[in-house]
């Protein structure tokens, strides 16, 4: 294994002036930089990340805490993961994706008290987070990608879930729906206080009200047969509707199995949305499903940006709200008796 005394003789630098251009402790001139980092790619060299971090306090970790969903890691969450990947390799830092364990806060406990990580970059965060009042209390930098229900001083960036709902019902009315129903996330994620579960209920509910139409929720389907039987029971409590929402996709799954076995052809007789689904996987139903896909690639980024920030000193707390985008796709039309 090549060593930093190695690459300074091939570079033809003093020891000190590799450390530096490789750890950026000091500046060094761009030409000799150079030099070195093609020095140390010819050699091999790789930095000795926990050698590193004695000297400099720092590792260039960032632990990426992300409760794996009840589903597994599908293609939606991991452009969050790999957002945020890319970002903090461009800043020359290292993410770990840490799945949580069933007690997290032990989780935490464990993974900052290695001292291995500079910091800690949430997902899947709850209105009221046990997570962030013990980084807060323990002195560890971090930020989120959601937020809790009063941040405070906490950077995080978030979905605009406002802009996200007045998107979908505007597409929803235009068509010509008089009733639009919402299948909000699984009954678990709800009751835990999921921060996209609750914000994404109370802002399709208010962005009905304004727009004029009938609303019904009150569904929480978390897999493909709970879609299925939700739908069931919208059907005979509701015949009316013509237009469904859908926040899980493995629900939406049973959705389009329901309503073809009750004779509901899409999108003739129901437009079906997902929400928070990438347009990838809205490829993959049968009809193309239109879908309200997350910013997740771009929150990822933001969410690394905020931690690297902070490790660096930046000034008052960065907060965004990035609104998902309306990708229309084949299960969107006008009801059938305005076609």
């Amino acid at each position: 294994m090549s060593s930093l005394r190695d690459v300074a003789e091939r570079a033809q630098v003093a020891v000190s002036t590799v450390s530096a251009a490789l750890n950026g402790t000091r500046p060094v001139a761009a030409a000799t930089k150079l030099r070195i980092e093609q020095a140390a790619a010819e050699l091999g060299y790789r930095p000795n990340l926990l050698a590193r971090g004695l000297q400099s306090k720092r590792t260039r970790i960032l632990a990426l805490l992300f409760p794996a969903p009840r589903s597994g890691f599908g293609l939606t969450e991991m452009q969050f993961a790999t957002g945020a990947a890319e970002a903090a390799s461009e800043l020359g830092y290292h993410l770990l994706l840490s799945p949580e364990s069933a007690d997290p806060i032990d989780e935490l406990r464990h993974l900052t008290g290695l001292g291995l990580v500079d910091g800690v970059l949430l997902m899947e965060v709850r209105l009221d987070d046990e997570r962030t009042a013990f980084l807060s209390a323990a002195g560890v930098p971090f930020s989120m990608i959601g937020r809790t229900r009063e941040p405070g001083s906490i950077d995080y960036a978030d979905i605009d879930f406002a802009a996200t709902a007045r998107d979908a019902v505007a597409h929803v009315a235009g068509l010509g729906h008089r009733t639009l129903a919402f299948f909000n996330l699984s009954t678990d994620l709800y009751a835990d206080g999921y921060g996209p579960a609750m914000r994404a209920g109370e802002e399709f509910a208010a962005a009905a009200r304004a727009a004029g139409i009938d609303y019904v929720d009150g569904y929480r389907p978390g897999s493909a047969e709970e879609g299925r039987e939700a739908f069931e029971r919208l059907l005979e409590a509701h015949p009316e509707v013509t237009a469904l929402a859908v926040m899980d996709d493995h629900a939406a799954v049973g959705v389009i199995a329901a309503a073809a076995a009750h004779g509901r052809r899409i999108p003739e007789d129901l437009t079906l949305i997902l929400v928070l689904s990438s347009a990838r996987v809205a490829e993959m139903f049968n009809p193309k499903l239109t879908t309200l896909e997350p910013p997740s690639t771009e929150l990822g980024r933001l969410g690394a940006h905020m931690l690297i920030d902070r490790l660096q000193g930046a000034g008052p707390p960065r907060q965004h709200l990035v609104p998902c985008r309306l990708v229309i796709g084949d299960s969107s039309a006008p009801p059938r008796s305005l076609s």
